[in-house]
């Protein structure tokens, strides 16, 4: 069996480890595997990953190295080529001429959206795996990237506290997250911030005002706020400016994290996860299975239709949103 291996979307920090999973596994079943270059364009473009020997599959040594590896390797692109019907008609076209059997997309909603459209017109098999920092996929605990993006705004926040505390002010710190405020939350507990907008709860700017001035009257001098960028009041620029409306009584400044969340070495935890998810997305394929996405639920991983990821939702837990209250009061 011919199966080809691709990162779609954003990067996210363990999606190498993910192909060196695929790689080792599927060698080891005594199957091909084509590393295809650039997502979806990379499969239009018939822009295959070529090994030492000029041929264009992957073997164990081209994974070499790769589990610590930042970024994509295979490199990753947003497609609007794909997009389009004459796009998904193309790709099946240099699919067929390639001889690949199964596809193993690497990427969030729109890469597993994309793996949807062209399951209506390709025979092959699909089994994706979800690469995407914002863990906002269902189906899964724990999308890869997911841990080393909150450790990397972790370790921000640790250092912006510092310079706060020396100079007596709030800062406001966004991190990513368009619809999810996992990272939001995860990194706030984490270094301890006292306030924290995600697109989860209802950002009230009246009342983060009474509660920054509470802090201020017990003799709090510094003040870390996390805001996830698809918070419902804007981004930290805009939440800014309501606060200083509203007499903030703290000095602000604002740090953007940015596209500093998808870089670095993964986390061993994300590492681990990858690994796993890649080595079962070769066990579903050679069992047959096809059109669906590899998770982890707890210790395991698990098998969801991906109809019903792209459908559903990935909520933050009552229990975690509460915990982050009460740490925070």
């Amino acid at each position: 069996m011919r199966i080809g291996v691709f990162c779609s979307g954003g990067d996210a920090p363990g999606m190498n480890a993910c192909v060196r999973a695929v790689v080792r596994s599927a060698i080891s079943g005594g199957h091909e595997v084509v590393g295809i270059n650039r997502g979806y364009d990379g499969i239009l473009d018939e822009d295959f990953f070529v090994n030492d020997q000029n041929e264009p599959k992957m073997t164990l040594r081209s994974v070499s190295g790769w589990s610590q590896k930042g970024g994509a390797v295979l490199r990753s692109s947003r497609s609007d080529r794909f997009r389009t019907p004459e796009g998904r008609l193309h790709a099946v076209s240099m699919l067929q001429r390639n001889g690949i059997d199964a596809l193993i997309p690497i990427g969030g909603d729109g890469t597993l959206t994309g793996a949807i459209e062209l399951k209506k017109i390709w025979k092959g098999q699909i089994v994706g795996c979800p690469g995407t920092i914002d863990n906002d996929l269902g189906g899964t605990d724990y999308t890869i990237g997911f841990s080393t993006a909150v450790s990397t705004a972790a370790n921000c926040i640790d250092k912006i506290r510092d310079t706060a505390e020396s100079h007596e002010r709030m800062f406001l710190i966004e991190v990513m997250g368009r619809h999810s405020g996992y990272i939001a939350v995860h990194a706030a507990l984490a270094g301890g911030a006292e306030v924290v907008a995600i697109p989860e709860t209802k950002t009230n700017i009246g009342y983060i005002v009474d509660y920054l001035t509470l802090l201020k009257n017990r003799g709090k001098d510094s003040v870390m706020m996390i805001v996830a960028e698809g918070d419902e009041m804007g981004d930290a620029h805009q939440i800014n400016r309501q606060l200083i409306e509203n007499d903030c009584p703290f000095s602000t400044r604002i740090v953007v994290l940015g596209h500093l969340q998808r870089g670095g070495s993964p986390t061993p935890e994300d590492r681990i996860r990858a690994t796993q998810m890649g080595a079962a997305a070769i066990k579903a394929i050679i069992e047959g299975q096809d059109n669906i996405m590899i998770g982890v639920r707890g210790e395991d991983t698990c098998c969801t239709p991906l109809l019903d990821v792209v459908n559903g939702s990935h909520p933050i837990p009552d229990p975690l949103l509460k915990l982050m209250e009460t740490m925070a009061s």
